[in-house]
């Protein structure tokens, strides 16, 4: 099987939206990386989008449960475009991405903020969830009910706490998320603006941004994400949003 490396070479030479009537990104990072000191690391690479040029996107909580986005374009056309109501602070800049060997990559903002350094394995479960989600026909991957049985079987088969692959994003948009093939972060190492986020850890409460549930296991992860509006009658009957 190709490694980590080798996948995300692929996306990165021959980047590809998949079909869809709604706004589309691909690629390839680490869905999320808790640390036993409360911080939370996300890393996302979409070499191909339907709103713009590619981009890198590294997302970090703070214990407080402060969320930065540091993204290498605008925001208007980055993650913060979907989740940007539950960021403090967004910091735009320059984000290399350097892969020392076929299963580790390091990550740094040019402007030295944030040195992250991943490293990245395979597993029974890992392959199998790999195998079933390479083999699923797109039709599946955008039905609800399919995602949701989906999100439930690698939660308990990974072991990484609650996995949600469609719900909405803290902007109030639609997610279809869509993990093709996955890897676990066997380990890690992370500075953000000075500060060691020392050893990797699940922590005491999951964490989740809206709908979105960050695993309480590092997870590196080559898919694609599809991001649609909710509809007129959600927004009708949703609470927050008919109040505003």
């Amino acid at each position: 099987m190709k490694s980590a490396a080798q996948f995300a070479q692929a996306v990165e030479d021959r980047p590809k939206l998949p079909r869809g009537d709604c706004e589309r990104v691909s690629g390839y990072g680490v869905m999320g990386l808790p640390f036993e000191s409360g911080h939370v690391l996300g890393l996302r690479r979409w070499t191909a989008s339907s709103v713009g040029d590619r981009f890198t996107s590294i997302w970090h909580r703070d214990p407080t449960g402060r969320w930065t986005f540091y993204e290498s374009v605008a925001c208007e056309v980055a993650c913060t475009r979907y989740f940007g109501a539950a960021v403090e602070r967004v910091r735009e800049g320059p984000i290399d991405l350097e892969w020392e060997a076929s299963n580790r990559l390091r990550v740094r903002t040019g402007d030295g903020a944030v040195d992250w350094e991943i490293e990245i394995g395979a597993t029974v479960a890992t392959r199998m969830m790999s195998v079933m989600g390479s083999m699923m026909p797109l039709a599946l991957w955008r039905s609800g009910p399919v995602l949701s049985v989906v999100g439930a079987v690698a939660g308990r088969v990974l072991n990484v706490g609650k996995v949600q692959l469609t719900g909405t994003t803290s902007n109030r948009q639609h997610f279809d998320a869509n993990p093709l093939r996955i890897w676990y972060v066997t380990a890690s190492h992370a500075v953000v603006e000075g500060e060691d986020l020392g050893p990797v850890g699940p922590l005491a409460e999951q964490a989740h941004m809206a709908d979105f549930y960050f695993p309480q296991r590092g997870m590196f992860a080559v898919g694609r994400v599809f991001i649609s509006p909710l509809k007129p009658a959600r927004r009708e009957t949703d609470p927050i949003t008919a109040s505003t």
